[in-house]
């Protein structure tokens, strides 16, 4: 039987696998209804981001300069969407 393993998609940007590792973590999610993306005020998901960042950081990028960008990624995203009313 043949099994496939998961792989990240390739990204363009730095940004943009900061953006996928931080989704994979569960440290921000996407507003369903408007598609911004939302902090979840995980701490232990933002730990397991900056450890994926620093253990497998994209080709050509250092460990410190990944988890530098997960960090400029998330200091970047709100944790309420700016177009949903607030509750």
């Amino acid at each position: 039987m043949l099994i496939a393993s998961e792989r990240r998609p390739a990204t363009r940007t730095l940004r943009g696998w900061a953006i996928s590792v931080l989704q994979e973590a569960g440290a921000i999610r996407e507003c369903e209804e408007h598609g911004w993306m939302q902090e979840r005020a995980d701490p232990h998901a933002r730990e397991r981001a900056f450890d994926t960042a620093r253990r497998d950081p994209p080709a050509g990028v250092c460990p410190d300069e990944a988890a530098a960008e997960v960090r400029d990624v998330l200091e970047s995203i709100g944790d309420t969407c700016p177009e949903c009313l607030p509750e």
